[in-house]
Order: structure tokens, then sequence, then C-alpha cells
């Protein structure tokens, strides 16, 4: 909602919490808030993060998709120390279809997917690409996560206002 990413390190962890949201789209778009704050929480927490990347809907359409997914991975990369991936989930959140009702079809998510692992893989090595969790998180709802979640690269979502509906669960 309004608030997204409102809440302290401190209070998270005071509640049991273990994973944290950073770079989701509101947080950027409203915030600015970039891709900094991973350093602070893997190194200065115990908080594991999930880490939000994706395109707006212009850079799609003029193909700049691949170059801003892999300048934003980057800058999250330049700060995850290699023994610090295990408490890493790279969530593919493309801005375009979040809150629309436009999603990304499996085979555009799955390429996506299969793109970042492949940067992950290219600067850490095989064995860390294959482990790493690549979320998606772009209008999940009941009606597309079965097809969404038959893509190979595709290990979960990040769910957002369907989530809030009991029929998401059904």
């Amino acid at each position: 909602g309004a608030s997204t990413g409102e809440n302290s390190a401190d209070m998270f962890q005071e509640i049991g919490c273990t994973w944290i949201i950073l770079g989701h789209s509101e947080r950027r778009t409203l915030f600015y808030e970039d891709d900094e704050k991973i350093d602070y929480y893997l190194n200065k927490t115990s908080l594991n993060v999930i880490a939000c990347i994706g395109e707006t809907l212009e850079e799609r359409e003029s193909g700049q998709t691949n170059n801003i997914l892999q300048k934003q991975l980057h800058a999250y990369q330049e700060k995850i120390g290699k023994d610090q991936y295990e408490r890493v989930v790279i969530a593919y959140e493309p801005v375009w279809a979040i809150g629309t009702g436009r999603v990304a079809t499996p085979q555009q998510a799955e390429q996506v997917h299969q793109y970042l692992r492949k940067l992950i893989e290219k600067s850490t090595n095989v064995t860390t690409g294959q482990k790493i969790r690549i979320i998606y998180g772009g209008s999940v709802n009941g009606s597309n996560c079965q097809a969404l979640a038959r893509q190979l690269n595709i290990d979960g979502f990040l769910v957002g206002g369907a989530s809030l509906k009991p029929e998401f669960v059904d």
C-alpha cells in the first residue's frame, strides 16, 4: 500500500521477521529509494533480503529491459558478499505490470528470469546462479500464477494486491 517500507529493521527483528523487501516499485517511485540499502540489511542486521528489480513500460518498449535489469542487479551485487547469496531472493517486479492488470506472459517472465540467472552465474558461479531464488512479482493472481509457476526459472511469487483476496488461495 501507500506505506510500503515505512518500518525500521529493528522493529521487524523485534517481532520476529526474518525477511525484508528492498527496492519495491513504490519505494523507488515515491521515495527514490535505490539499491544501496542492501549493504545495511545484509551486513548490519540478521534480516534476509528480497531484492526487487524491474523496468517501466517505456523502458520495456524501447528495448532497454536487459540493460535496466543488469544495472539494477549489478548495484545489488556490488554489496552482496559471495557467502551472502543464500540470504537473498531476487524479485523481478516489472513496474509496467504492477496494479495495472497487465502481466508479463509466462514466456516473457521466463525469458527475464533466465537472463537474470545467467547474469548471476556469470558474475559468481554456476552453482550460485542455479541455487539463487528468482521470483516474479507483477500482478500475480489466481488466474495466472499456475502458468507462471510452470516456468523453469520462476521460483515463486511476490504477491501484492491479490494476496488480500481470499479466492487467491482457492
